[in-house]
């Protein structure tokens, strides 16, 4: 976890913020973004990710559009309505272009389709990574 601002300056890649209840997928997601120089927090739900002190970044949120409790674009509403500027980049298992529109038009950096190609899932880290 990184200590304060100078160790997420330090990494020149930035801060990942993981949000998936699949504990299996954080794990994966964790060791993946370590390897390519990402300092990395995993969370279980949107309500623990709000609960934590990083909801106003700096960093980028990487999130589950299905999760239990609040999901991946209630928690995209939540930091928006709280001025959070957080790039978002969602991932999902189930298809839905509904959903994908809605969450692209409120500003949304990717949205991928899971099982996520490693190097398509980098790309779009770096991109939103690019935006803070």
């Amino acid at each position: 976890m990184p200590n304060n601002q100078d160790d997420i300056n330090k990494n020149h890649s930035g801060i990942i913020f993981i949000v998936d209840d699949d504990p299996d997928v954080r794990r994966a997601l964790q060791r993946l973004l370590k390897m390519a120089d990402f300092l990395v927090e995993a969370f279980a739900s949107a309500e623990e990710f709000l609960g934590s002190s990083y909801t106003q970044g700096p960093g980028v949120l990487l999130l589950d559009i299905r999760l239990p409790g609040m999901n991946g674009a209630e928690l995209q509403q939540a930091l928006a309505a709280s001025g959070s500027t957080l790039p978002l980049v969602f991932m999902t298992a189930y298809e839905d272009a509904g959903v994908r529109q809605e969450v692209m038009e409120r500003g949304a950096v990717a949205f991928l389709q899971k099982p996520v190609d490693e190097r398509t899932l980098l790309e779009a880290l770096r991109k939103a990574c690019e935006r803070r």
